[in-house]
C-alpha cells in the first residue's frame, strides 16, 4: 500500500499541481516503500518522481529454492486524470530502476545447503490505474492502485535470480497546498 502527499496550487493563469509524500505498494515477492512527488502539465496530466526501497521476499519464485533482499530506487511516471482536477479514475505509466542485493539459498539433493549473493540492476515498465478520493476539505487525498508490467534484471553481478511479469497492490496518501 503506497501512501504520498500531493501538493496542489492554482493560480489565475494556469492549473498547476506539485506533490509530495510517501506510499507503499506490495506483491506476491515483497512490497515497496517511498516517496513520491507529483506535478501537473495540464489539467489531466501529471508527471511525477518516486524514490524507494524495494524490499524483496521472493521464496521460491525466483531462479532459486529461497530468494531475499532488496535495494533503493527511482521511477518516473506520467498519470491521465479522466476528469479535470486530479481526482477520480487515472491511467499511468512508469518506468523504475531498482539496485537489488539479493541473498539466496539452494538445497542439494543430498541435503546440503548451497548459497550466494547477487547484485542486480532492475528495470520495470509499468502500467498503472487507479481512483483518487479527495478527503475532508479536498487538500487530502487517497488514492487505491494496481500496477502490472515487467521486471528485467539489466545487469547481474553473481548467480541468475528472479525477474518477469509484476502485479502490485497499493495506495498513496496526499495532500494539496
Amino acid at each position: 500500500m503506497f501512501l504520498s502527499a500531493p501538493v496542489w496550487a492554482q493560480d489565475k493563469t494556469a492549473f498547476k499541481v506539485i506533490a509530495a509524500g510517501v506510499e507503499a505498494q506490495a506483491y506476491p515477492a515483497g512490497f515497496i516503500l517511498g516517496v513520491r512527488a507529483d506535478g501537473s502539465v495540464s489539467k489531466n496530466f501529471s508527471l511525477n518522481l518516486r524514490a524507494g526501497y524495494n524490499f524483496a521476499r521472493r521464496g521460491d519464485l525466483g531462479e532459486h529454492m529461497k530468494e531475499r533482499g532488496g535495494g533503493p530506487g527511482l521511477s518516473a511516471g506520467a498519470r491521465y486524470y479522466l476528469k479535470p482536477g486530479f481526482m477520480g479514475f487515472f491511467l499511468g505509466a512508469r518506468i523504475e530502476f531498482w539496485l537489488m542485493d539479493i541473498d539466496w539459498e539452494d538445497r542439494l539433493p543430498n541435503d546440503d545447503i548451497r548459497s550466494g549473493n547477487t547484485d542486480i540492476t532492475v528495470f520495470q515498465p509499468l502500467v498503472e490505474g487507479g481512483y483518487t478520493f479527495g478527503l475532508g476539505n479536498g487538500n487530502w487525498a487517497i488514492t487505491p492502485k494496481i500496477t502490472l508490467g515487467y521486471e528485467i534484471n539489466i545487469k547481474t553481478k553473481g548467480e541468475e535470480v528472479g525477474q518477469g511479469a509484476i502485479s502490485l497492490l497499493g495506495a498513496t496518501f496526499t495532500k494539496r497546498i
